[in-house]
């Protein structure tokens, strides 16, 4: 055994033709190693109210509603995101959130993804109506339905309408739902006229004060109000009501749900805040090794075959010229 072992250290040729079996016989057995790895599903849902339209956002130059602006962010968000992410996309409008699919692979699916950012329109809206802390509940309650959990990431301008009153505001203290969802805030703190526009996405005014005024008593929280707005436009720019980003709001309600909060200033600030949540599980895999086995054993083989070659054509050209 000593005198065959001596022989592979010396015969360089014969090590790596010992070497390449060892590595071939440890391809059949084919061993497996656990690993462990976390894995990243997010639910984007942006809010496509009335309110996301205003126009305080600014993208190259240009001043765009909030809407875009999101979506412009949205997509930054994707292109920066790792391949083992799943996704989903989803809008809130009155109390309701839907999704376009539960959550896929960012990579295997990232044109579909791109196209559902892109078609993201107001237009899509089913409620008159925006209230954000009873759409809390129905999206825990979507997450629920979904085959695996799901982080979130809420993108909205904070804007309540009908504006909140002792009636209808919802208390978050028993709030039943997972930890760790981030809320994005959308617009400026100057704020801007919201635009009304016709089912053909034209121009026709701006919201009045008279849209946001509280209405007294149960007429505010009726069933038959609930998807409704006052439906008034500003005829002078007096009477427009003015639509800001409400940043305090949305700091209390995240810190009422166990979330975060961070404006939405760049691609890069939100992203970094996502990578403060933690994963939604961890997974633990077995990883074949055969693959690596064998390719290092065919390996070590080509080269002790070619380094045969190369010494014998050497030879012979030395036996040539001496010739």
């Amino acid at each position: 055994m000593k005198h065959l072992f001596k022989k592979i250290i010396s015969d360089k040729n014969i090590g790596f033709l010992f070497l390449s079996i060892i590595f071939l016989i440890l391809g059949l057995i084919n061993p497996k190693v656990t690993i462990e790895r976390d894995i990243h599903n997010y639910i984007f849902v942006v809010d496509i109210s009335q309110s996301m339209l205003t126009k305080d956002m600014s993208l190259d130059g240009e001043q765009v509603s909030r809407l875009d602006y999101s979506k412009k962010l949205l997509q930054g968000i994707m292109d920066q995101l790792p391949c083992k992410t799943n996704v989903s996309i989803a809008m809130f409008a009155g109390v309701s959130i839907a999704a376009t699919y539960t959550p896929i692979n960012i990579c295997d699916n990232f044109s579909a993804i791109s196209s559902t950012i892109q078609h993201l329109d107001w237009r899509s809206v089913w409620s008159g109506n925006s209230r954000i802390r009873e759409g809390f509940s129905s999206l825990a309650r979507l997450i629920r339905s979904f085959p695996q959990s799901a982080r979130v990431v809420f993108l909205t301008d904070g804007e309540e309408a009908p504006k909140l009153h002792v009636f209808n505001t919802r208390d978050l203290s028993q709030f039943q739902g997972e930890a760790d969802w981030l809320l994005v805030g959308i617009g400026s703190e100057e704020g801007s006229a919201i635009p009304k526009y016709d089912s053909e996405n034209q121009l026709i005014g701006f919201w009045s004060n008279e849209s946001f005024a509280l209405q007294p008593g149960i007429a505010q929280i009726s069933q038959s109000n609930i998807g409704a707005r006052n439906d008034s436009i500003a005829y002078s720019e007096s009477d427009r009501y003015i639509s800001k980003l409400d940043e305090k709001y949305l700091v209390e309600i995240s810190s009422m749900i166990k979330g975060q909060y961070i404006k939405g200033d760049s691609v890069n600030s939100v992203v970094s805040k996502m990578n403060t949540i933690p994963p939604s599980w961890r997974d633990s895999s077995e990883l074949p090794l055969r693959n690596l086995f064998v390719t290092l054993g065919l390996v070590l083989f080509l080269i002790r075959f070619n380094k045969q070659i190369i010494s014998t054509s050497i030879l012979k050209r030395i036996k040539k010229t001496i010739g």
